[in-house]
């Protein structure tokens, strides 16, 4: 379970100090270890969240120390990042409803599912890559993937990968080309709906 609670005491040459939990009890040990990001340095006053293990001198102690502020940060690009992810399922339902309608042949639903999944693994192994230090895949090909038709994949795998979200000249390429896939299907979109009313009424 996770408890929330102020740093009260740190000892920063010995690198411990104490949590005083803020529902009230006893003090916990908590050694400079234990703490997630070890880039930030701990103060008296922190508010963190942490969990409780077994400590052989102190009976417990704090382990998977995370500052609030960053928990918190955290579930905000979570919750950001599941909106986005809804945005893109709704883009695709859409386009599944005007295709049973009529007014979109089958195939460019298909088409856009086949290229979606092929996105999101194209962002997946450049994320892995990445993280290895392996050969990366190009923008421009992510890039490619996205005006065909894939952008919607390409958009859940940023937000669920964490990946090429914070580099700003991707993300306005990435931007030009949802806009011009987007144009190219409503003209589609308007060709077929006179194709269609042409071959009803």
């Amino acid at each position: 379970m996770r408890i929330q609670g102020t740093l009260t005491d740190w000892k920063e040459r010995q690198g411990f100090g104490f949590i005083t939990p803020d529902g009230g009890g006893e003090r916990v040990f908590v050694h400079q270890s234990a703490f997630l990001n070890r880039k930030r340095q701990p103060g008296v006053g922190t508010q963190l969240i942490y969990e409780l293990v077994p400590h052989k001198n102190r009976g417990v102690c704090a382990s998977k120390v995370a500052y609030a502020m960053d928990a918190a940060a955290t579930r905000s690009a979570g919750r950001r990042a599941s909106s986005t992810s809804w945005l893109a399922l709704a883009f695709l339902a859409l386009l599944a409803a005007v295709t049973f309608k009529g007014y979109l042949p089958a195939g460019v639903l298909a088409f856009y599912l086949v290229e979606s999944v092929i996105s999101y693994f194209a962002y997946a192994m450049d994320k892995s890559s990445a993280q290895g230090g392996r050969w990366r895949i190009a923008e421009n090909t992510l890039h490619l993937f996205d005006l065909m038709g894939g952008w919607p994949g390409g958009l859940i795998a940023q937000k669920r990968l964490r990946h090429k979200t914070s580099k700003e000249s991707f993300q306005n390429l990435f931007r030009v080309t949802v806009a011009v896939n987007c144009a190219a299907l409503a003209w589609l979109f308007t060709a077929s709906g006179k194709t269609f009313l042409l071959e009803h009424f």
